[in-house]
């Protein structure tokens, strides 16, 4: 299993921006459009990108699918999430040659149609679990469930779920260091390839998170912005490892 680096693409309003801790009143804009960014991670050597719908997370439909699908028409892997509540909006994603979608919020509203799509879709379904303070986060992160971010995983390992992204809000945006704690624990629960996300600073973050067993790769937004991390440098590194 290689270790994959995932630059991060949000956004809102047809923007590439960052918020902290999913604030929307802490929002950042980096790029009046996000196609500018793609082309940029491109020519810096990625092979994926991860992007996420804002707008769709918070209103529970496709709101930026156009930018989605324009940045794998330049020529790069894309794994999405944000808004993707149907097997309509999954459908039209890998139609457009989106690589993986991801499933949030209605893995909790609705499992039964979670494990349905996982079963028949396999490794182009991702989960996401969103923690705040080791319980599971919700609709743009609006809403904290009495559901544990383990016992969930858990529970969707058992039903077939193969790969997820796990973002500890506590980290998101602050460039402090990602909860390693957390991350670990969840890959050993599950068992699953588990995407790390949220918080990660530095080279030194990224070589962590890549030494926890079955952390398969790191979503990395704010520090690659902010040059605190070379995404190229950094693309670099971790194939050399």
């Amino acid at each position: 299993m290689s270790f994959v680096m995932y630059p991060a693409i949000d956004i809102r309003g047809g923007k590439c921006v960052r918020l902290v801790q999913g604030d929307f009143n802490q929002e950042t804009v980096f790029g009046e459009s996000p196609l500018p960014v793609v082309k940029s991670f491109i020519d810096q050597g990625t092979s994926w990108i991860h992007m996420v719908d804002l707008d769709g997370a918070r209103q529970g439909e496709r709101v930026n699918a156009s930018y989605v699908i324009e940045a794998v028409n330049l020529g790069v892997k894309v794994q999405v999430g944000g808004g993707i509540r149907t097997e309509d909006d999954i459908k039209y994603y890998l139609e457009n040659g989106v690589e993986r979608v991801i499933l949030g919020s209605s893995v909790v509203s609705d499992p039964t149609f979670a494990y349905k799509m996982v079963d028949y879709y396999g490794e182009k379904i991702a989960v996401g679990i969103d923690a705040r303070d080791g319980y599971v986060s919700t609709h743009g992160w609006k809403t904290t469930s009495t559901i544990k971010a383990t016992q969930l995983g858990m529970e969707l390992a058992s039903a077939g779920v193969e790969r997820f992204i796990f973002t500890d809000i506590s980290t998101d945006g602050l460039l402090k260091g990602p909860n390693i704690e957390a991350i670990n624990e969840m890959a050993r629960v599950t068992g699953k390839e588990v995407i790390a996300s949220g918080g990660v600073s530095s080279y030194q973050d990224l070589h962590k998170l890549r030494d926890i067993k079955g952390v398969q790769g790191a979503i990395v937004g704010k520090a690659i912005y902010l040059n605190r991390i070379k995404l190229k440098k950094a693309l670099e590194k971790v194939k050399a490892q």
